[in-house]
């Protein structure tokens, strides 16, 4: 990879990126100077954080009081101090909140709301979202006026631009969260300038970047081939797959991204539930015994297992606790590696069938494989993993320096280097349209019930599927997709702002044409809508004389950047004009509560 140039900016600029985990969260820097290389930091001191190192990262957990007020997060939420004011004054504790932002189509069968701690009642996801990026800001603030120095933060501190990164299966409603929860936050101002000093990063893609930023990923695009990098977080797994042109030297992504809610918190879910079903008739059984011995399990208990051959144990108590009937002797519960290593196996064969999905989906062979993120440390998922992938004939590796920071760091080179030329479609996008109805057609026959007639005379039927853009295409930042619509009008007056549904579908077929095919698999993704009342439609005759107005427009589409763009287009006095286009997520269609 080609080393870094110095900055060419005019003057000092901050760039901050912040990795927002289910579990933990960590933060990573870098001071911009007019001619100076940059270099990627990290924010490595956190109030009441006991382990402080390169590889640090806080809790992500805050405490609320009845009021909806924030009383604690992070590492000062683990503070026996707090949890017993917490206990003492009925705060709420969330753990797990990210989740919530969930999309609805990400394959979750094995989760609900239910599984994830609720919310406080007067607080929604984005406002607790807004609430931890506000204290992440706080601590970085601290950390570098300690670190460097208060002259150098006053220097910097109204030029910041941010990265905020989140999983590979998140999409366009979760990136307007995420906005909206930077500006409740008082990261960026709700302006376009202030929207402009945000820019949002699939984890998979910054994990990608940490990779190449440590060196260790290098060597394997020399070959013609291609890697995935899976990103094993708290919550999600994230899979992405790339390779290297050398003529012009670019990465390009040649797979659609993979998601999975199986990160290393589902492992202590299913651990709770083993420990409920096993102690059920224990006095050690009850909800707060459960939830003690789980928090251990999955401080200790699942990060040292490595043999299930071996029995493994949650020290939970003192020499008095015991119930032999169950395990239980001098306060430690004797657990059969056996069933350890099951709590493991969802999560490690949900990660192998979305590295043999990305395997069939590539347009180039995979050699290599890169395990990092949290779960990462994990020495049994490793081993797992690599026992699968080394019969496959894939180099499997781990690298050994803070790859719980992988996220974080992964996202500043991202801003820096921007190595990633060109991304893969993840589904197909089109619009659902009106067709004119041609009896001679069978598929069109097979829908004569639902044919009406139009403003210009014409008979048409309902959903059809127009695709803008197939899965699996390969997408260039710059490239536009663009489809021809028209619109019909009996009265002139009634054109004024468009408002145009893109869908994406995740089903089985092809090339889909119509919606009532699969009807589940299509999704509302967004509403693209511009005001185009200004542009005057002249009358035109239909059939039987009726007057009638037609507009003609393009529906423009930019997949190829980490948000996707819209804009419409038409004619005007000879000259295509262009309009930006707002896009509008229904976020009832496309987020989980």
């Amino acid at each position: 990879m080609s080393i870094r140039n110095p900055y060419h900016g005019l003057r000092r600029k901050l760039v901050l990126a912040f990795d927002i985990g289910t579990t933990y969260s960590g933060v990573s820097y870098s001071v911009l100077d007019p001619g100076v290389i940059p270099q990627i930091r990290g924010v490595t001191r956190f109030p009441a954080q006991e382990h402080i190192g390169g590889d640090s990262k806080i809790p992500s957990i805050l405490y609320y009081d009845q009021e909806g007020r924030l009383c604690a997060a992070g590492a000062e939420a683990t503070q026996e101090s707090v949890i017993e004011k917490a206990e003492d004054e009925g705060w709420v504790k969330l753990e797990w909140w990210k989740l919530h932002l969930r999309p609805r189509g990400l394959a979750s069968d094995h989760i609900s709301d239910n599984d994830i701690p609720a919310l406080p009642w007067n607080k929604s996801a984005v406002e607790v979202l807004g609430d931890f990026m506000g204290y992440l800001y706080r601590c970085t603030r601290t950390y570098i006026q300690d670190t460097h120095s208060q002259e150098l933060w006053r220097s910097i501190e109204s030029d910041i631009d941010f990265v905020l990164t989140h999983p590979n299966g998140w999409e366009g409603a979760q990136q307007t969260q995420i906005r909206r929860a930077a500006i409740l936050a008082g990261l960026i101002l709700d302006t376009p300038d202030g929207h402009s000093r945000l820019q949002l990063l699939t984890e998979g893609e910054a994990s990608l970047h940490f990779c190449l930023e440590s060196g260790f990923a290098a060597d394997s695009f020399t070959d013609g081939q291609g890697v995935i990098v899976v990103d094993a977080g708290g919550g999600t797994i994230d899979l992405s797959a790339y390779y290297m042109s050398l003529s012009p030297a670019s990465i390009e992504e040649i797979a659609p991204t993979e998601c999975r809610l199986q990160g290393s918190v589902f492992v202590s879910r299913r651990a709770r539930a083993f420990l409920a079903g096993k102690l059920r008739k224990s006095q050690f059984g009850t909800a707060e015994d459960i939830a003690h011995m789980t928090s251990i399990f999955d401080k200790s208990t699942k990060l040292r297992f490595r043999n299930p051959d071996e029995p493994s144990y949650i020290k939970f108590g003192g020499v008095r606790d015991k119930d032999p009937g169950v395990g239980i002797r001098s306060g430690q519960l004797k657990l059969q590696g056996s069933d350890v290593a099951a709590l493991f196996e969802p999560s490690i064969q949900g990660i192998i069938d979305a590295i043999e999905q990305q395997q069939k989906s590539a347009y180039k062979s995979i050699s290599t494989i890169f395990l990092v993120g949290g779960f990462a440390a994990s020495d049994w998922l490793f081993s797992q993993l690599q026992a699968h992938l080394t019969l496959a004939g894939i180099n499997f590796y781990r690298p050994d320096n803070h790859v719980n920071k992988a996220v974080a760091d992964g996202a500043i080179s991202f801003y820096l280097d921007h190595r990633v030329s060109v991304r893969v479609a993840k589904s197909t996008y089109g619009l659902e349209c009106f067709t004119l109805y041609d009896p001679g057609n069978p598929q069109h026959r097979s829908r004569s019930n639902t044919v009406f007639t139009q403003a210009d005379g014409n008979q048409y039927i309902p959903r059809g599927f127009d695709v803008i853009l197939g899965k699996g295409t390969r997408v260039s930042e710059e490239k536009e997709f663009r489809r021809s619509y028209y619109r019909l009008y009996h009265d002139a007056h009634g054109c004024g702002v468009d408002s145009e549904d893109i869908r994406s579908y995740n089903g089985t077929i092809q090339d889909p044409r119509w919606t009532d095919m699969e009807p589940d698999m299509f999704s509302r993704l967004c509403i693209v809508q511009a005001d185009m009342s200004h542009i005057v439609l002249q009358p035109q005759h239909g059939k039987r004389g009726a007057i009638y107005y037609r507009r003609d427009f393009d529906v423009v589409l930019l997949f190829g950047l980490t948000e996707l763009k819209a804009q419409i287009c038409w004619t005007e006095d000879g000259e295509e004009k262009r309009s930006p286009a707002e896009v509008v997520y229904d976020q009832d269609v496309t987020v989980a509560r």
